[in-house]
């Protein structure tokens, strides 16, 4: 690669690593192409994207970047996985996929600009996803209001089913 071309590579990755919400750090040694491939389709689906960079244009990309504190991990063939949106199902996806294949090792991450370690990360990928908790938050509204409209018209409920009762005992004499 010349240098124009190394140029080029570390400012683009310089822009991504200025927004992320969910930074990864991996080793891959041993992930051969065919498992590297089926990792990053099923981080697409995430919208996560999965890097192979060179530790020496990584470090120079995250200069005057929240990754530039992770700058002690970038040792060995490393990928890196940056994601902008839903970061739990990421955490989910690598952590699954570093269970089943041993050659992919979590080593670092960062979350919004704070500092993640591996265990953290598999915390991170046990929380349901962002759609159970919004339903679970939607329930509670909802039951919420249900509760109210119930206390509301238990009063006139009762007054109709004495009234009725009322009725039926008139009828029966």
């Amino acid at each position: 690669m010349d240098r124009k071309t190394k140029e080029l590579v570390a400012h683009e990755l310089h822009e991504k690593l200025k927004d992320f919400d969910l930074a990864v750090l991996a080793h891959y040694s041993g992930l051969n192409v065919e498992k590297l491939t089926a990792l990053r389709n099923a981080l697409r689906k995430t919208d996560t994207e999965l890097s192979v960079v060179k530790n020496t244009l990584l470090r120079i990309a995250s200069k005057e970047t929240d990754l530039s504190v992770l700058q002690d991990h970038f040792k060995g063939p490393l990928a890196i996985a940056l994601n902008r949106s839903d970061v739990v199902e990421t955490a989910k996806v690598l952590v699954d996929f570093a269970k089943k294949n041993a050659e992919l090792e979590i080593t670092a991450g960062m979350l919004k600009g704070k500092v993640i370690t591996r265990e953290q990360l598999s915390t991170l990928a046990a929380l349901p996803s962002r759609e159970i908790l919004l339903g679970k938050l939607l329930s509670v509204f909802i039951g919420v209001q249900t509760g109210l409209v119930n206390v509301l018209s238990a009063v006139p409920r009762s007054f109709v089913q004495v009234l009725d009762a009322y009725r039926a005992k008139k009828e029966a004499v």
